[in-house]
C-alpha cells in the first residue's frame, strides 16, 4: 500500500516571512490562522505567530510546512513546480518579493525563494 503525500517541509532561519512568500507564490494557499488557544500556547514559549519557529500554510493541495533549523546546519532542498499563465509576469512579480532568477530555460524558469530553495515557474 502507497501512501499520500501530507505535506511538504520546508527547512529555514525565518518560518513566519518565508511561509508569507510562499503564500504568495501558490494561489489558493494562506497561513494557518492561529486561535486563541494556539496564540495562548505560544505566549506561555515566550513566542508570538511571527516567531513561531512552526508555520503551517493550507491550500488545495498538500500542506505547507515551514520549519526553523540551527543557523550554520546544513539544511535540506526541496523543488516545487508552480504552473503559470504569463511566466515573464510572475517572474518580475516573484522578484520583486525576494526570490531570484538562476536560470532561464525553454518552458520554464528555475528560481530560488528568500533563502535560497529552489523552484520553476512553469508555462
Amino acid at each position: 500500500m502507497s501512501g499520500t503525500l501530507k505535506e511538504i517541509v520546508f527547512d529555514c532561519t525565518r518560518a513566519a516571512p518565508l511561509a508569507r512568500f510562499w503564500t504568495e507564490v501558490i494561489q489558493g494557499y494562506a497561513v494557518r490562522p492561529y486561535d486563541d488557544e494556539e496564540i495562548a500556547r505560544l505566549a506561555a514559549l515566550g513566542l508570538t505567530p511571527e516567531t513561531d519557529p512552526v508555520v503551517m500554510v493550507d491550500g488545495p493541495g498538500p500542506t505547507l510546512c515551514f520549519h526553523e533549523i540551527e543557523r550554520g546546519r546544513v539544511q535540506g532542498r526541496i523543488h516545487l513546480d508552480v504552473q503559470v499563465a504569463d511566466r515573464p509576469a510572475e517572474r518580475t512579480r516573484l522578484i520583486g518579493l525576494g526570490a531570484a532568477v538562476l536560470r532561464e530555460a525553454d518552458g520554464y524558469t528555475v528560481m530560488a525563494d528568500p533563502e535560497g530553495n529552489h523552484f520553476c515557474l512553469v508555462d
